[in-house]
């Protein structure tokens, strides 16, 4: 299968590394990514072979969040127009989230927004110890809508609340300690680090690692189709604001919205 956006390499071992390469645009969450995430998902998940899957970006970032263009594009469209994409992108998170194999995060430079959410969807995250991080959509009048659901699942309701609000940037020892990340390194040893969460996983039987995967997702809080779609709307309604208006047309016109002090 050949991709545009990402890249799947898998070796003798059955280790999937599943590789953001859009380094040009620090691995923004275009249309086409989105598409071809879910598709990498539901290929990995299905491949008998593939023992883990490594996620990780090329270049200087993990993942910066949406794409400029795919945002303008929702700036200019309709409301019906907006939940479309927003659902592709959902069910892109919902995809990735179910991947029946251990999957471990390679988070390097920057993650912001959508880039959060890839994280959260990891079952463990190894973090360089100078990696940023931050769930910036209030900067723009937003909500970080269609990842809350993975968000909160990984690190709880009372810590993602301030996170969700502030917008705040939080770097590599924060996000071990609200559980984002499980292992901090320095970024010469990432791989290394990396190479260390894989091993467990060479070792135990591949069917019942992913029924274990399943059944600590059943004793969660459920992320349903309603739950889904109600952050959809939310985030469809929050589109049509004032707020929004003001904070996205800043952006794209690179000023300060009306309300920065």
């Amino acid at each position: 299968m050949t991709f545009e956006t990402i890249r799947i390499e898998t070796d003798a071992r059955g280790v999937a590394r599943l590789t953001l390469a859009l380094p040009q645009k620090h691995n923004a969450l275009s249309a086409r990514m989105i598409g071809e995430l879910t598709e990498a998902a539901q290929l990995l998940s299905a491949d008998r072979s593939v023992r883990v899957v490594v996620l990780g970006g090329e270049g200087r970032s993990f993942c910066a969040g949406g794409d400029l263009g795919w945002m303008r594009e929702q700036f200019d469209a309709d409301r019906a127009t907006r939940i479309a994409e927003a659902t592709r992108l959902a069910m892109m998170f919902k995809a990735l989230n179910e991947i029946a194999k251990p999957v471990i995060g390679r988070l390097h430079g920057n993650a912001f927004g959508g880039g959060v959410g890839l994280m959260s969807i990891c079952d463990a995250g190894v973090a360089a110890a100078d990696a940023k991080f931050g769930l910036t959509e209030t900067r723009l009048g937003l909500i970080p809508a269609t990842i809350s659901p993975y968000v909160v699942a990984r690190i709880g309701e009372g810590k993602a609340r301030p996170l969700f609000m502030s917008a705040r940037l939080f770097g590599a020892e924060e996000a071990r300690a609200i559980g984002l990340a499980t292992v901090v390194v320095a970024a010469d040893g990432l791989d290394a680090a990396v190479e260390a969460e894989i091993e467990p996983y060479l070792v135990v039987a591949p069917e019942a690692v992913g029924r274990a995967k399943r059944l600590a997702r059943s004793l969660g809080a459920p992320i349903t189709a309603e739950t889904i779609a109600a952050t959809i709307e939310q985030l469809a309604d929050c589109w049509e604001s004032d707020e929004a208006r003001e904070g996205v047309g800043a952006f794209f016109d690179k000023r300060d919205p009306s309300w920065r002090q």
